[in-house]
């Protein structure tokens, strides 16, 4: 069975943009913002800037998902 993925669009670098991630990973993120203190537009600013600094050529949403799982995993769960 697919996952429902739902696109949300925020501001990031003073632009709208739209990111489409299954909900598990918009639950994720958002329960890390919240942990950090820091909204989830905040978060993916972040996310984007370190994306940008690598020079990845990942998507952002994959740049997402990629951080919540390392977060997850450096979390022991």
């Amino acid at each position: 069975m697919a996952r429902s993925r739902h696109k949300r669009s925020i501001t990031i670098a003073r632009h709208r943009t739209s990111i489409s991630l299954e909900d598990a990973f918009w639950q994720a993120l958002s329960r890390l913002a919240k942990a950090d203190g820091r909204s989830v537009a905040d978060l993916v600013s972040e996310i984007d800037r370190r994306r940008e600094t690598s020079r990845s050529n990942t998507s952002l949403s994959a740049a997402i998902r990629l951080y919540v799982l390392e977060r997850v995993e450096a979390s022991g769960a």
